[in-house]
């Protein structure tokens, strides 16, 4: 496969094969977010943003797995490197409570556990971070950091979280998740939290804003948080909240890009009543958006950051002072001991950086929105995103879902987000044909869909 000349190739769709797989694959898998009868053959060629199915059908690749990877299929700048590791058994440790190492000293070529949560620590610096629990995923990430929030608030007992959050499936990430209802239905929730709107105009400014979050005369507007916790009007005393979370860009809420005053006012709060804020960066983070962290885009400054997905492992990082000093607080046996995935992310960061690769997601969004926006397609109501974290918002569901059905049918891989929203997740060493060939096979679609 050539990079630089592949085109998507699509014949039946799915194919006999694929569909033989997706029946084997559901006979003994729990139900779950399958988007796609889409059957990657591991053993076909693969590079970038271009794969190949289990029939031979040749697709582009524009969900990066939901951002878990970020550099696409087989990208040399990880496979190069993953060529040199000789494979032992086993390659999962018992996490945190043991070492593991190269043989020689600390900083050998191919990176383990201790290498990656040092280039994290580098990557959080700006934020006063210096420690790091890593973990399995995302949410396990998340849990963590509830923990460290809730030991260092010393007894306080309420959490704060935006409408259209979407933090995990564990029991106390889904108690923090204001999306979609099916999430929590019936299932048991951490007490005390408490939630506010989420900005939806990336442009507005207190007397504008739409979604609620600020309200009141246009000359004196007065955002939700302020009310809630005012010390002699509000119900939350500022004292107890152990936490609030916030995605700084949420994703499955819709890839809702927040106003800078919306930010302001957040980051104002968090300082003014010393509240740990954490930053939920499992989609937003590792260069996708321009930077190393949504949260670099804007005024808040977070005491704790989650980080996955692209990270391949889960991370909680803070500073010393927020986590706790006591042994067995945290612990996890599996948990920073998986050897493949603490290298796959330590490259990846060293690829993010070296490459200059969030250079590039800010140039090839910018092309992307522009392409987008120049072709002003009818049901499209905004083309929005910061670098490579995208989004098209339609004037229905039904017409989102359509474009996504005919993307696929062309050989384009997109998902959905939110209600009527179509995210965006090229690699982000995407190439400016690439983000061409896209775009066309995009348009195509909503015409398609039209």
């Amino acid at each position: 496969m050539d990079r630089d000349t592949v085109v998507p190739e699509v014949g039946d769709f799915p194919g006999e094969r694929a569909r033989e797989w997706v029946e084997h694959h559901h006979q003994s898998a729990a139900p779950s977010t399958y988007v796609y009868d889409f059957v990657w053959d591991r053993n076909a060629p693969a590079e970038g943003p271009f794969c190949t199915d289990v029939d031979g059908n040749v697709l582009m690749d524009f969900t990066s797995h939901v951002a878990a990877a970020p550099l696409g299929y087989n990208n040399p700048l990880i496979m190069d490197e993953l060529r040199e590791f000789d494979l032992v058994d086993p390659l999962k440790i018992a996490g945190q409570d043991f070492y593991v190492s190269g043989g020689g000293s600390p900083g050998d070529p191919l990176p383990g556990p201790a290498d990656l949560m040092e280039r994290l620590t580098e990557a959080t610096s700006h934020y006063d971070m210096d420690t790091v629990f890593l973990s399995n995923s995302g949410a396990e990430a998340v849990e963590n950091a509830i923990k460290i929030s809730y030991d260092h608030a010393d007894g306080a007992k309420y959490a704060l979280t935006f409408e259209g959050a979407f933090h995990g499936r564990t029991l106390g990430a889904l108690s923090l998740n204001r999306s979609k209802e099916v999430y929590r239905r019936k299932f048991p929730e951490v007490s005390s939290v408490h939630d506010v709107p989420f900005c939806d105009d990336r442009s507005c400014d207190p007397s504008t804003c739409s979604c609620g979050f600020f309200r009141g005369p246009d000359e004196d507007p007065v955002s939700e948080l302020r009310r809630k916790l005012d010390p002699d009007r509000g119900h939350v005393n500022p004292e107890e909240v152990a936490y609030l979370i916030m995605e700084p860009i949420q994703g499955e809420g819709g890839y809702r890009f927040p106003s800078d005053a919306f930010m302001d006012e957040v980051a104002a709060l968090v300082d003014e009543h010393d509240i740990t804020l954490i930053a939920d960066e499992i989609q937003s983070g590792l260069g996708r958006t321009g930077e190393m962290w949504g949260s670099d885009h804007y005024a808040i400054e977070p005491d704790v950051i989650t980080s996955a997905k692209g990270l391949r492992v889960g991370a909680t990082v803070a500073n010393d002072d927020i986590f706790p000093d006591e042994k067995s607080r945290l612990s996890s046996t599996w948990g920073a001991g998986d050897i493949i995935a603490s290298l796959q992310g330590a490259l990846t960061l060293d690829a993010i950086e070296e490459e200059n690769l969030m250079a590039n997601a800010t140039t090839r969004g910018r092309q992307f929105k522009e392409t987008m926006r120049d072709a002003d397609l009818d049901g499209v109501i905004d083309v929005r995103g910061k670098g490579l974290m995208l989004a098209l918002q339609f004037e229905s569901k039904a017409l989102r879902e359509d474009v996504l059905d005919a993307a696929f049918a062309r050989g384009l891989l997109t998902l959905s987000c939110g209600y009527d929203v179509l995210r965006i997740l090229p690699p982000m060493d995407v190439t400016e044909r690439e983000i061409e060939l896209g775009c066309e096979l995009l348009t195509a679609a909503i015409t398609d869909a039209n």
